[in-house]
């Protein structure tokens, strides 16, 4: 596609800057998305036609409900940059978008369902949009058990294609394997690929616990952060799994070790749970040492004027973008056409107030569901705009690879992302802020995990992968990046 093939610069990998919030917009009501004059009649005129008629799944309540304006302004910035959309609102992407086409085909939103981060809600949103409102393509969905109970449906339900939009358990594309489901970005496991390696071989780690949600996501991400550290001869010597949405995290932090026991410890709590679990370390170990903790994407700044400085020298796994030190034109040009689409969003990372749409875009749960957007428009494009075969269509988008702001992505036999993998640390700057930085690239991580994960091993979990040394591809190939600058 014209308009989306403008990268002359090498590929980047990807990591992610993530708030802290709270739970945000109530819904989960039939007309979620959708202006008051659009409910219902929307649904009837797409199901008359032959266009798309799309489906956006996001999560307006539960451990991530402040996150659900970020994943529709999401898809809705890939339509309106490559397909004309034009959104209703100038401060919201939640009240949808208009006249929005690709090759000849019109686009139209149907519906926008509400999750809460569990597999019964997720379906029920899913049912509504496709049996009810007639979707023939689904966005979404957010997280992690939301993304199997999704892609289970869609294995049931051929007529229908699904992009994932930034759910990171594992098995949604591994284990599920539908035809019709796609995943344009990593899973959990892949984006912790190479911190062990680094954390081990650069820092002296020798010996570490890990704490992390019990739900898909959490497993699948400790899953990754456990197999690199150990492939490189790292111990880990306590797996301590709180559920989701847990608020006292006092007993589970009993349960790992003291500081002057290990050399460190994993953190993949997320959600509103983050700054709490955090909390909670301090209350019974003591002060934090930077540089004795990493953790998934969720380790952010914002840490530190929640917790204080001490969190700097914290590592951190990638997500789907990179910190703002990493600019590129291309970066800078995505950024720049959010600023246009919109006068303000009330995105995650500005506490779900009016902000600039950048500050929105910069953010992985947005550029997750923009890639989604863009695979949509590139798709129809490859097909001249014809979906009447539907097997022809979803063969087109296995076979695609997204030139994109933060790098290329395309898919593995299973239709999962084949990533590279961005590596940072919190640091405190010249001005005695906090900020992350990125440190390293780790290029070409597919979900096999370097023949770690089969869709024959276990699914990630309390006990799996076990500790094992073994060798990994991209083990010691890390790219440097100094001052925002990839070294090769």
């Amino acid at each position: 596609m014209s308009g989306m093939r403008r990268r002359t610069a090498p590929v980047l990998s990807m990591t992610a800057v993530l708030a802290l919030v709270t739970a945000g917009c109530s819904g989960g009501d039939d007309s979620a998305g959708l202006p008051a004059d659009q409910q219902g009649a929307g649904a009837t005129a797409a199901t008359d036609g032959d266009g798309v008629r799309l489906g956006i799944l996001g999560q307006c309540e539960g451990p991530f409900g402040g996150f659900h304006e970020d994943v529709v302004a999401g898809t809705t910035l890939a339509l309106a940059r490559f397909a004309g959309a034009t959104p209703n609102s100038s401060t919201s992407a939640l009240d949808g978008f208009s006249d929005a086409e690709a090759a000849g085909t019109p686009i139209e939103l149907v519906g926008v369902g509400c999750g809460d981060d569990t597999a019964d809600r997720i379906l029920q949103e899913v049912r509504r949009l496709v049996e009810q409102r007639g979707a023939n393509v689904i966005i979404g969905p957010l997280s992690g058990d939301e993304g199997i109970a999704v892609a289970e449906y869609a294995a049931a339900h051929p007529g229908i294609t699904v992009f994932a939009g930034i759910s990171g358990s594992q098995e949604q594309t591994l284990q599920v394997r539908a035809p019709n489901y796609f995943r344009f970005y990593g899973d959990g496991a892949i984006w912790n690929a190479g911190l062990g390696d680094l954390l081990y071989n650069e820092q002296g780690w020798r010996r570490v616990a890990v704490i992390a949600d019990d739900y898909s996501f959490g497993h699948t991400s400790a899953a990754g952060f456990v197999a690199d550290f150990c492939a490189v001869g790292g111990e880990v010597t306590h797996r301590v799994f709180p559920p989701l949405g847990t608020t006292d995290y006092s007993s589970y932090i009993a349960q790992l070790p003291n500081p002057d026991e290990v050399d460190g410890y994993f953190w993949a709590v997320g959600g509103t749970g983050t700054q709490s679990a955090l909390e909670a370390f301090i209350n019974s170990k003591g002060d934090l040492t930077g540089d004795q903790h990493a953790g998934n994407f969720f380790f952010n700044p914002d840490l530190a004027q929640a917790l204080g400085s001490d969190i700097a020298g914290a590592h951190i796994g990638g997500f789907a973008t990179l910190p703002g030190d990493v600019r590129t034109p291309e970066i800078e040009e995505y950024l720049a056409a959010a600023d246009a689409t919109w006068e303000s969003i009330p995105g995650s990372l500005s506490g779900n107030e009016p902000a600039p749409p950048s500050t929105a875009a910069a953010f992985g749960f947005f550029y997750g569901y923009y890639t989604a957007g863009v695979a949509l428009v590139e798709a129809l494009e490859s097909v001249d705009g014809d979906i009447s075969d539907t097997e022809a269509f979803q063969s087109a988008i296995s076979g695609l690879t997204l030139d994109l702001p933060y790098g290329d992505i395309s898919l593995d036999e299973n239709n999962s992302g084949l990533v590279d993998v961005g590596l940072s640390r919190l640091a405190v700057d010249d001005d005695g802020e906090i900020v992350q930085e990125t440190v390293a690239i780790v290029p070409g991580v597919d979900q096999s995990f370097g023949g770690t994960f089969s869709p024959d091993t276990p699914s990630p979990g309390r006990d799996f992968p076990a500790c094992e040394e073994r060798d990994l591809p991209w083990e010691g190939q890390a790219v440097p990046v100094v001052d925002g600058v990839p070294q090769s």
